[in-house]
């Protein structure tokens, strides 16, 4: 009589029966990864070319049922491991539509961004509690340690990007006419085909610059700085950036699409009877700064920039970093860098030139304004003045927040700024 041995399952391969005692609820899991890979292809599904949107569903609905079949399975560690592999993504795309929803977007948004968030977060946790059991405490926790590190790693690459692609429509507010200021509204077409929607107050010193706005902002919110601006004289172009306000397109907020914007303004002024083509400048906060700096690599008509609160479009712009923390500096350098390759999956647009070597390559001039309570602005504006310090001038504003510095010192913003481009736009050029 042969001797029957019966086996128990071993802890030590991460193998169970798949319906038994603390086998972690697959069809919970399963339920779980399933409703989150709809989220995460209803937000990868809101913007962007047809065929484009297609493939980011495809993909988003292929990671998921993966991650769903493998909650099937007897096996912890690929039960686990998938719902990490899934949870992390969504985690950091629901990340990113936070801003998306409470900045009032699309209602989809509202609802599939947070859900989402909540989604990533219950497959990272409960993926890394199943990929560990049975296993010692002290490889739990190191596991859990991981966990958090490319959790937060993940987070902060792709939540940033995808908050930058995917951005509300912020609505148009008060018109030149409030400021006391004549104007004519305007449609510029850019090299690739979008309409910018902008006002256009009249110049009288055949100088005019193009002013423009930050993030998710709009025209109307630069009104006082065109006030300034038309009083002394000058033409003023004010531009909805594409994606805000009355522009057409899709809004980046990077601004990684302000030098084909900023070219179709300069292009537009250059055209105007009462504008001397040899003295166009631009002036902008913020995103807007970043994109007057960066189009001056490419376009010969801007000869004056004033950037106020301009700190970085790209990782390259942050290049001062690792000169200022050491190691610390330079590691987040190199994240920025991965989200610069992240965000350039999400958008049309290419990583632009840093605005210290669009700096080197023009001949234009530059006041860069910085914000005295904000430290990274005088930082960003000194790396990029050592590029051409002869033509780079800096004015950090005491006690100023972020663009606020015509708000802070009105006087002394309008004589900086005003005397700057009398310089550069009305004596220069041949006067």
């Amino acid at each position: 009589m042969r001797r029957i041995v019966t086996m128990e399952p071993r802890e030590a391969s991460g193998v169970r029966p798949a319906n038994g005692e603390g086998s972690g609820r697959p069809v919970l899991m399963a339920a779980v990864a399933a409703a989150a890979a709809i989220g995460l292809a209803l937000l990868v599904a809101l913007d962007g070319s047809p065929g484009w949107r297609v493939g980011r569903v495809v993909a988003a609905g292929a990671i998921g049922g993966v991650a769903v079949l493998a909650q099937l399975r007897p096996d912890d560690r690929a039960r686990g491991r998938a719902a990490v592999a899934l949870g992390l993504p969504v985690l950091a795309v629901g990340i990113g539509f936070l801003p998306f929803a409470v900045k009032g977007g699309a209602p989809l948004a509202a609802i599939a961004g947070p859900f989402s968030l909540v989604a990533g977060l219950v497959l990272t946790v409960g993926g890394t509690v199943v990929a560990t059991r049975g296993r010692k405490v002290g490889r739990r926790l190191a596991a859990g340690g991981c966990a958090v590190v490319a959790t937060v790693l993940v987070a902060y690459v792709v939540g940033p990007a995808v908050a930058a692609t995917n951005v509300p429509r912020p609505e148009l507010g008060a018109s030149p006419e409030s400021v006391g200021l004549p104007y004519a509204s305007v449609t510029l077409r850019t090299a690739d085909g979008v309409d910018l929607a902008g006002w256009y107050v009249p110049s009288t010193n055949r100088a005019a610059v193009v002013l423009l706005h930050g993030a998710g902002a709009t025209r109307s919110d630069v009104l006082d700085q065109a006030a300034v601006l038309g009083r002394h004289g000058f033409g003023v172009l004010l531009v909805d950036a594409r994606g805000h306000g009355e522009s057409g397109g899709r809004a980046m907020d990077f601004g990684w699409h302000g030098d084909a914007d900023v070219a179709a303004a300069t292009a537009w002024l250059a055209h105007r009877p009462d504008v001397d083509e040899r003295r166009i400048g631009a002036v902008g906060m913020s995103m807007g700064g970043e994109e007057a700096i960066g189009a001056t690599a490419t376009d010969e008509r801007i000869r004056a920039v004033v950037a106020e609160g301009a700190t970085a479009r790209s990782a390259a712009d942050e290049a001062w970093l690792s000169d200022e923390f050491g190691v610390r500096g330079l590691v987040q350098e190199q994240i920025e860098a991965l989200q610069d390759r992240v965000t350039d999956v999400l958008t049309s647009a290419t990583v632009p030139i840093s605005a210290r070597a669009a700096v080197e390559a023009s001949d234009a001039r530059y006041l860069l304004v910085a914000a005295g309570e904000v430290a990274d602005e005088g930082h960003a504006a000194a790396y990029v003045r050592a590029g051409a310090p002869h033509r780079v001038a800096t004015w950090t504003v005491p006690g100023a927040a972020h663009t606020d510095g015509l708000a802070t010192d009105p006087a002394e913003w309008e004589a900086r700024v005003v005397g700057f481009l009398n310089d550069a736009l009305l004596l220069s050029p041949g006067d």
